[in-house]
């Protein structure tokens, strides 16, 4: 399996584009411009890859501001938690909050389960549920290719905030404690923000959560 990240948007997200066999998923598309998005199709046309599915770790706006016009060229399904669909009923006006002009979405996602393993499009990975930046936050993790996506959980040296809707740090800091840190220390996160880092470094060097 191969990863892409593209960081886009105004908060700097990492969009990421896994593929293998020509066939792709994309995890979190944050494309704020018309020429991030056309860099993102550019590479699947230059690459040949299909663009199968959206898999969201959590629906903060920064992390699906980028999906109306991605479905707007590619009819696929979207998976995410739907244990608490808030954040997702209220895009527009997380948005707004942000002076952003958006408009919600008319369909609902299908369900990530909060565990377990889950397979769409041939890409099978572990549903990690960690809550505490965000209610519906799930982490996914590719045993097999030694990696885990942790959106806004985990982030080199640092975590996601915990100040937004639902955030709990004592719960964030439950969440990596239990599903993140028990993964194997040379798993290589691919965080929301920023460059990637490894479970054994955030154990030894996270000033937040330490082993």
């Amino acid at each position: 399996m191969q990863i892409k990240k593209f960081e886009v948007g105004p908060f700097m997200e990492n969009t990421y584009l896994l593929s293998k066999d020509r066939v792709g998923i994309i995890i979190d598309p944050g494309f704020s411009k018309e020429s991030e998005f056309k860099n993102f199709s550019s590479y699947l046309s230059q690459e040949a890859i299909e663009l199968k599915a959206v898999v969201l770790t959590h629906a903060h706006v920064d992390h699906i501001l980028g999906l109306q016009r991605l479905l707007k060229d590619y009819g696929i399904p979207v998976h995410l938690n739907t244990d608490d669909m808030f954040l997702w009923e209220n895009f527009g006006n997380q948005a707004t909050m942000f002076g952003l002009h958006q408009v919600g979405f008319s369909f609902t996602p299908k369900a990530l389960p909060s565990s377990g393993t889950f397979e769409v499009a041939g890409f099978e990975f572990e549903c990690l549920y960690t809550p505490g930046h965000s209610p519906d936050h799930t982490s996914l993790y590719f045993e097999k290719d030694n990696l885990v996506i942790a959106g806004d959980a985990l982030f080199r040296e640092s975590i996601g905030r915990t100040d937004l809707y639902k955030g709990d740090f004592n719960l964030l800091e439950q969440s990596i404690r239990e599903k993140l840190y028990s993964l194997p220390e040379e798993t290589i996160v691919y965080p929301g923000h920023g460059p990637e880092t490894t479970i054994g470094h955030e154990k030894m060097n996270n000033p937040f959560v330490r082993a």
